[in-house]
């Protein structure tokens, strides 16, 4: 949730104690987030996995996880659930957080502490800062509201989620069913 009457900016976020919370700044605003819960952690790690594998085979980006800070300037700074960037020189990952000028894909997995943050404020600064796709899993209706900068409505998926990365051969896809099913059971 947001803390209001201060202009916030990267800087003052680091200087921030280190409590267990996330902290992230949008446009001078600051979001505070306590940790996930089980569920939301195996979403995160279940979709984790299944996007490293895809980019084993296909070797043109790199996936990680929060806590990880993405700072695009002094007053936009964020902790993605999961995010993928591309390899630098199309060889390697990244090495540093501060290498990190471009993402791929984002993907943050709803709570009742990020749903604002995550449909409103995030997909606005992902959309502006050319995140190629992002994705809000909603564990909740058992879909994914995919938001691209191209296309300024959500679309709503619940079946089957194909992504593929630039230089790829084939393309990475989900069976939404079988994946909420396994995060949540039955």
């Amino acid at each position: 949730m947001p803390l209001a009457n201060r202009i916030w900016d990267v800087d003052a976020v680091r200087a921030l104690p280190d409590d267990g919370n996330r902290y992230e700044v949008i446009d001078g605003e600051l979001f505070v987030t306590p940790a996930p819960s089980w569920t939301n952690q195996n979403a995160v790690m279940r979709l984790y996995r299944t996007l490293a594998a895809y980019l084993d085979r296909e070797p043109y980006g790199h996936a990680m996880v929060a806590p990880a800070d993405v700072a695009f300037s002094r007053t936009r700074s964020v902790q993605p659930d999961l995010f993928v960037v591309p390899l630098l020189g199309g060889l390697r990952p990244p090495r540093h957080f501060d290498e990190v000028r471009q993402l791929l894909l984002v993907v943050e997995v709803l709570s009742p502490a990020t749903a604002r943050a995550d449909r409103v404020a995030k997909r606005v600064l992902f959309r502006e800062e050319g995140v190629a796709e992002y994705w809000v899993v909603d564990l909740d209706a058992r879909a994914v509201e995919r938001s691209t900068p191209a296309d300024p409505r959500v679309e709503i998926i619940a079946d089957r989620l194909e992504w593929s990365v630039a230089g790829a051969s084939t393309a990475l896809v989900i069976d939404l069913p079988r994946y909420f099913a396994e995060v949540l059971g039955g």
